[in-house]
């Protein structure tokens, strides 16, 4: 199992490493503040208070033995690039990184970070697509691609339905990737579900296809 180390337990930092804890991963969490330090100890494998921009500190406390950090400072620009300098200089291979512009998240990535992510901009993002269409519960566009992935409640003339009936792929060219149904409070995701599957109410469909059909199946969704 992978073992995760998180700079910066701040609300974004926090987040990533309780949720990771939450599923069972080792968490290595570190922060400046001890205040920090000590609500994160409730949850993380270990939380440290040490300063992330000191490479000797974060060897000296395994940061160096995870498989993956997460860079949780962005509005410290320059501490936010120190640190994943020092996380390349120590030979983590696999860094995140908490960006606040476009400018930051390229630095980010020249100097070594594998992932740049921009949490205030991708939250944005998704709550002006659920006011425009509330039936759409998230839209990802996949990088470097012109494709996006979609996760919906499904249109009211697609209820009672089954996946063969409704030929999603040759009306809208989309593909179902997977249902999630719902039995009480249990929720179930079928993987590849079949052509016979009847989509119920309280479904949720994740789709794939291009930009540009996912649009139009938002725009019928609405």
């Amino acid at each position: 199992m992978r073992q995760f180390g998180v700079i910066g337990l701040g609300r974004f930092g926090s987040s990533v490493a309780q949720t990771l804890s939450d599923n069972g991963y080792q968490v290595l969490g570190v922060d400046i503040k001890e205040e920090a330090v000590q609500a994160a100890s409730e949850y993380v494998t270990q939380a440290v208070q040490i300063n992330g921009i000191d490479a000797k500190s974060l060897t000296a406390v395994g940061m160096d033995n995870v498989d993956v950090a997460v860079v949780g400072i962005g509005d410290k620009i320059e501490a936010s690039v120190l640190i994943t300098l020092n996380l390349k200089e120590i030979g983590v291979k696999e860094i995140v990184c908490k960006a606040i512009s476009n400018n930051h998240g390229k630095v980010l990535e020249k100097i070594g970070a594998t992932k740049v992510v921009f949490p205030e901009r991708d939250m944005g993002i998704r709550i002006a697509n659920s006011l425009i269409s509330p039936r759409i519960f998230e839209h990802i566009g996949l990088p470097t691609s012109q494709c996006s992935i979609l996760e919906m409640i499904p249109p009211t003339k697609f209820i009672g339905k089954t996946l063969l009936e409704l030929k999603l792929r040759a009306k809208y060219g989309l593909n179902v990737i997977a249902i999630k149904t719902h039995d009480g409070e249990k929720e179930k995701v079928d993987i590849s579900p079949r052509p016979d599957q009847i989509i119920k109410e309280n479904d949720i469909m994740i789709v794939f296809g291009s930009n540009e059909n996912i649009e139009n199946i938002k725009q019928e969704n609405k």
